[in-house]
């Protein structure tokens, strides 16, 4: 089966190429409506009969277009093509601003954070997303969901990560369609009484009001964590190290509503309406109360990508069951990532839970069938087991290049937990939504609530004691994009040359075993000839970094303090050798002098002329004169030092043309050494 011979696969694969040319290379609203529309009359000519454009196929003509298409959804979803965004607007310093919150997101140690929407900038109609981050007062309660508040507030900029390899939070929120923040008190803002509701808004009180009822009913915290992120879709009372294990163990999909979860739902559904189908038109009725079913859950899980792309889907095999007609799977996974990404949000394609999502739903579809033909027992037990450990092992070898990409590590026991748990998901899920019916309705029998905590407990940890098996999990893999494409092309062309064992496939399976062989000698290479200076960013102490192929030498005050920086280093420069050592006054480098100032007593008479300088824990020197003595080419200022004294230091360097770099503000200082 030729996959691209499916119309639907054609226009979806070239749906996404124009979203990828709309969004890297900015196509304007303007010009990719233009081109749409042009190529529409094309396709309407082309298919009237008259011999216009015969040498102009149809089929050309719409791939074109849906190109064309793909890059004005990408253009409608930018916030800043709109011409009411509120960042477009020409304000003042500080905005009077009316703004109403969308979602509450995972706290952190110091601040509460939201998304709101933007509804008036100095009482003229806006649109558009923000961060809200107010500092954490115990003695106020939350904001929730639909509540309006009113500020005059300084929009500013999400700042960028300041170290090498930290994760880039501006990016992923550029994506949410979220440019800019506003930092707040609580006495910052008035709050609107009777804000307007909407449907969000009310789903969000619906989820507070089920919490709020299992919270009566002595759940314990993990377990009701658990619950929320199970069957409401809610992970963010989950704590760190209980979703740290499910990560490690390789179960952590089950803690995002996916299609597994949807795909019971609808078993569900099927079972439950199923004396519906004897009444006239019933077999209409029950199409109709699915559909509408599979998307209230998806409402009520907070429609994350995964939620939304397993329910498109189940539509589609929903409505294939009621026309009891055979339909192709690929087919289907096709058409729900074109609706989704067309019709609902074209930025979802640059989500992590889509691209995961997708390919392992892909990745099963793809794999499922060849691995049972692989071994088919006659025995129904060990039938049942190959058939669970072949979905689980074609999701995880289809999501296998984008984990270790983006999470750089890999569980080696994802078949055992799966073996564990999936088997009991569908009496997990069904007790739940029953429990969580009886607590609403206040008939939950006090023996139940006790047997289904005691049922996540023993849930939790058996995920555990797989997740402290370390010596099966694979950790700090490093793994770029160009070998993210191989891995992918070399499981394909291992998969066609194992099945169809022809010349062709067995040949590009050589070649790109090759590529990716020569990708990683010639990484390797180049990693181990590089020499660089890193001064880092660390509020309160300072860390000079000095990197030689994949050793790194870390001249520092506090070695604690910069672990959780070097750790995305190690594993993106694939470091294998890492030496501590206490911070000193003087480091010569090749050619390069570096003279770290953190000392009053120094005398500057002294000191030889050098290259850079580097400002540490804010040195009582009279700065001038020892500019005048020292004679730098350039002074670095790390996040150790007050910032007055940043200040008045940058002040003198601009006056004498002398080049200042903060890190701060610039990031982190790297010098690289030829």
């Amino acid at each position: 089966m030729k996959l691209l011979d499916f119309i639907p696969i054609k226009l979806t694969l070239f749906l996404i190429f124009g979203i990828l040319a709309g969004y890297y290379f900015t196509i304007s609203l303007w010009l990719a409506a233009s081109l749409s529309s042009g190529f529409l009359v094309l396709m309407g000519i082309s298919r009237s009969g008259k011999n216009i454009l015969d040498n102009l196929p149809f089929g050309i003509l719409s791939l074109l277009c849906t190109i064309c298409l793909g890059m004005m959804s990408v253009a409608l979803a930018l916030p800043e093509n709109s011409i009411k965004y509120y960042a477009n607007f020409k304000l003042p310093t500080e905005q009077y601003l009316h703004l109403k919150i969308n979602k509450t997101l995972k706290p952190n140690s110091y601040n509460e954070r939201y998304i709101a929407s933007v509804i008036e900038v100095d009482g003229i109609a806006a649109k558009g997303r923000i961060l809200l981050i107010f500092k954490k007062d115990t003695l106020l309660t939350k904001f929730n969901v639909d509540e309006e508040i009113y500020t005059l507030s300084l929009i500013e900029e999400i700042g960028l990560p300041l170290n090498p390899y930290q994760f880039n939070y501006p990016n992923y929120l550029e994506k949410l369609g979220i440019n800019y923040q506003l930092k707040l008190n609580r006495q910052d803002c008035i709050i609107r009484k009777n804000p307007s509701s909407t449907l969000p808004g009310l789903v969000a009180a619906f989820r507070l009001k089920i919490v709020s009822g299992l919270e009566k009913l002595n759940f314990g915290k993990e377990e009701l964590g658990i619950i929320q992120a199970l069957i409401l879709g809610q992970r963010e009372e989950l704590s760190e190290e209980t979703y740290t294990s499910y990560k490690n163990a390789g179960a952590v999909h089950i803690l995002a509503v996916s299609g597994l979860h949807i795909g019971i739902v609808l078993l569900f559904c099927k079972f439950l309406l199923k004396p519906l189908e004897r009444l006239p038109g019933g077999k209409t009725l029950v199409l109709i109360l699915t559909v509408i079913i599979l998307w209230g859950y998806a409402i009520l899980a907070g429609l994350s990508p995964s939620v939304i792309r397993a329910v498109c889907m189940f539509s589609f095999v929903a409505y294939a069951l009621y026309l009891n007609r055979p339909t192709n799977t690929f087919n289907i996974l096709a058409l729900s990532m074109f609706f989704i990404l067309l019709a609902y949000d074209p930025m979802l394609l640059f989500q992590v839970g889509f691209q995961l999502s997708y390919a392992a739903v892909f990745s099963i579809f793809w794999l499922f069938p060849r691995l049972q033909q692989c071994w088919n027992p006659e025995n129904i037990l060990f039938k049942k087991c190959w058939q669970l450990a072949s979905v689980s092992l074609a999701a995880q070898i289809g999501v296998l290049p984008l984990s270790l990409y983006y999470f750089h590590q890999f569980p080696g026991l994802f078949l055992i937990s799966n073996l564990i748990i999936i088997p009991f998901l569908g009496v997990i899920l069904g007790a739940g939504f029953l429990i969580i019916v009886l607590a609403l309705l206040d008939m939950l029998p006090d023996a139940l609530a006790v047997i289904y905590n005691k049922l996540i407990n023993l849930m939790n940890l058996a995920i555990e004691w797989i997740a402290r098996q370390e010596s099966f999990i694979f950790k700090d893999i490093s793994f770029d994009s160009v070998q993210l494409v191989l891995c992918y092309l070399l499981i394909i062309t291992a998969v066609y040359s194992l099945t169809q064992k022809k010349f062709k496939n067995i040949l590009a399976l050589a070649l790109f075993v090759i590529a990716f062989q020569l990708w990683l000698i010639s990484t390797t290479i180049i990693k181990s000839r590089q020499q660089k200076i890193i001064v880092f960013h660390k509020t309160g102490t300072s860390a000079l970094l000095y990197q030689k192929g994949i050793s790194l030498e870390i001249n520092c005050l506090d070695s604690v303090s910069v672990l959780s920086l070097i750790k995305n280093l190690k594993v993106e420069e694939s470091i294998q050798k890492v030496n501590y050592k206490t911070l000193k006054n003087k480091y010569k480098i090749k050619d390069h002098d570096l003279l770290i100032l953190n000392n009053a007593q120094m005398t500057f008479h002294k000191l030889q002329k050098t290259d850079y300088v580097l400002l540490s824990n804010s040195p009582k020197v009279n700065f001038n004169r020892f500019l005048d003595s020292v004679k730098p080419k350039s002074i670095i200022a790390d996040g150790s030092n007050y910032r007055s004294d940043i200040e008045r230091w940058k002040k003198s360097c601009s006056n004498r043309n002398l080049p200042f770099y903060y890190t701060g503000e610039r990031g982190a200082f790297i010098l690289e050494i030829e």
